[in-house]
Formats: structure tokens, C-alpha cells, sequence
């Protein structure tokens, strides 16, 4: 227990405060959401948000990088789009002789990878090394993303034509899946009174330097974790493994997730130390994007509902630990 005294928590707090409230003067009414993406930052994963046009996940994105000084870039993907328009190429300069790596568009902190479903499967996988590793392959020659890398990746739920919907390889690649949802009347008044601004300018000065962003997610890889909430972990991912409604249940790699999730959240929340709610707070957007149900349904926003269900279930007949 004594590895917990190592972890400035007061201070990682105070940092990511910051960062929230920074956020939130844009994305207003939207705490949970703003709160997934810090922990996903710092968690060191990728987001997935499946939500309907117009409800600010470019303004999330983009002022969340905007938050940290660093650097953001914005891919609109096309069912004509090649994996070169993503990662670059390489192109021959007659001064020298030789070819040059033009790097893409995915050579930044935050990438926000808008409609990734309308792009082509060839495409997509071209994201599944950058998003893994955060390094890109190119040849013959490895190129490695300056940390922090964060990919924001959105998709419709509901208009499916003309789309390539994610494999599971790819699905899995991202920590978390979460919607933004309507505001609230009230936050709605409050934008339209402030008139209406393209996402870029919006204004987002920086209040975090991109250290202490390092900072934090080296404080996250350290937060204690009890050996009772290590097996409350493995319990909640083996219940979805025998659930039979399940094609087939969550992954090692899904219970990494969810340790990493937790782990955050615990430190968002001034804690150098994981509870169990902290893991029942993160089960849903961690594991309701890697699980499929055997009876496929016809409409995708009523087969998540459903999976969600079942895992809200799971979670209540799984004993938490005292």
C-alpha cells in the first residue's frame, strides 16, 4: 500500500480541473462527456463517439487540444479516400534525387478522424498500426508520433448507406465508445445567445502544457489497484464470456482497457487509488463497443441498448469486492 503515497494526487487533480474547466467554457452541460475524453487522454487510449451531426464532437476535439497546446488535425473520411491521404507519402524531389516522406494528416496530438465509417476497409486498417503502436510504417521506414497521441473518432449510428461499418480488429483498437446526447435546454439557450462559431474558433486558450499531460498519464500507469478489484476485473469479463446472448465475450485486451479506464478515472478523481466504482463507472464505454449479440438486430441503436442492458445486469449480479 505504500506505492499509493508516490502519486501526487492534489496536484494531478488540480491539473485536470483545469483542463475540464477550460473545456466546458465551449462544450457546455456536457461533463460527462468532457470527462470521458480527459480520461481516455489520459489512459493513453482512442474515443469513439456514435452520435448524430451537429452535437460538437469537432468543438470537443478541437478544444480539447486547443486546452493542452498541442497539436490537432481533422480528417473528413470519404469512401474515396486512400490510406495515403491518412498517413502521407513518400514523393520523388529532382533536386536530390531521392524520395521525401510527406507525413499526413495523422501525424498530430489529437486527430479527430470525422465519419471514419464512410471510408473503405482498406482505409480503415491503415489506422489499425498508428492507433496500436502510435508509429507508422512506411518504406521500409518507421515513423513514431510525438506523445501524446489521441484519435477522436466518429460515426453515425443511424444512417448506414454508403457506409463501411468497423471490424471488430478496429473496433477493439478503441479505450472507450461514448455519445455526446442533446443538451439541455437551458446549455442550448446559452449557445444560441452566444452566437453561432465554426469549431476553429472557438475560443480555447492553452492551460495545460503538453508535459503534464505526459505527467498525468505516467501518474495514471501508477495508481494502486488491490488485488480484490484485480479479480472483480477478471469476474466482470468472464461474465460476459459465458453470457449466452453474447456472440462471444470480452477480450484480455478489453480488461486491459478497463484497468486503464479505471485507473484514469481514479485519478480524475483525486484518488491514487482504484475502487470498485470506479471500474462499474468505466464497464459500459469500455466494453459495450467489443461485444455483439448472437441474434444480430435489425436497427444498431437498439442492439447497443441491448448489449448495454445485458452489462448493466452482469454488473449487478457480479459480488463487488468489500
Amino acid at each position: 500500500m505504500s506505492d499509493i503515497n508516490l502519486i501526487p494526487a492534489p496536484r494531478a487533480l488540480e491539473t485536470v480541473e483545469r483542463l475540464r474547466v477550460n473545456v466546458e467554457r465551449t462544450i457546455r452541460g456536457k461533463t460527462g462527456a468532457v470527462d470521458k475524453t480527459i480520461i481516455c487522454l489520459l489512459a493513453g487510449g482512442h474515443l469513439l463517439i456514435e452520435d448524430l451531426p451537429g452535437l460538437g464532437k469537432t468543438t470537443l476535439a478541437y478544444c480539447l487540444a486547443k486546452s493542452i497546446d498541442c497539436s490537432f488535425s481533422r480528417i473528413q473520411f470519404t469512401s474515396d479516400m486512400l490510406p495515403s491521404d491518412i498517413i502521407g507519402v513518400s514523393v520523388y524531389d529532382e533536386r536530390t534525387r531521392e524520395f521525401s516522406f510527406r507525413q499526413g494528416p495523422i501525424f498530430a496530438n489529437i486527430v479527430l478522424a470525422d465519419e471514419i465509417n464512410r471510408t473503405t476497409p482498406k482505409t480503415q486498417s491503415s489506422l489499425l498500426e498508428v492507433m496500436g503502436r502510435a508509429k507508422i510504417s512506411v518504406d521500409g521506414q518507421t515513423y513514431t508520433l510525438p506523445p501524446p497521441f489521441l484519435v477522436i473518432a466518429t460515426q453515425n449510428p443511424v444512417d448506414y448507406e454508403g457506409t463501411f461499418p468497423l471490424p471488430e480488429s478496429q473496433m477493439d483498437r478503441f479505450l472507450m465508445r461514448m455519445s455526446m446526447g442533446y443538451p439541455e435546454p437551458a446549455f442550448e439557450l446559452q449557445i444560441l445567445q452566444g452566437g453561432h462559431l465554426h469549431y476553429d474558433q472557438q475560443d480555447a486558450d492553452p492551460v495545460v502544457s503538453r508535459q503534464e499531460v505526459l505527467q498525468l498519464q505516467h501518474f495514471v500507469r501508477e495508481v494502486f489497484i488491490e488485488d480484490s478489484v484485480y479479480a472483480y476485473m477478471v469476474n466482470l469479463a468472464t461474465a460476459t464470456r459465458a453470457e449466452a446472448s453474447f456472440r462471444a465475450g470480452v477480450s484480455p485486451r478489453g480488461t486491459l482497457s478497463l484497468k486503464a479506464a479505471a485507473q484514469a478515472r481514479a485519478l480524475t478523481q483525486g484518488r491514487a487509488f482504484v475502487i470498485p466504482e470506479d471500474v462499474d463507472a468505466m464497464l459500459l464505454p469500455v466494453f459495450g463497443h467489443r461485444l455483439s449479440l448472437r441474434k444480430p438486430m435489425s436497427d444498431p441503436l437498439e442492439e447497443r441498448h441491448s448489449i448495454e442492458g445485458l452489462l448493466a445486469e452482469l454488473l449487478q449480479q457480479t459480488p463487488k469486492p468489500v
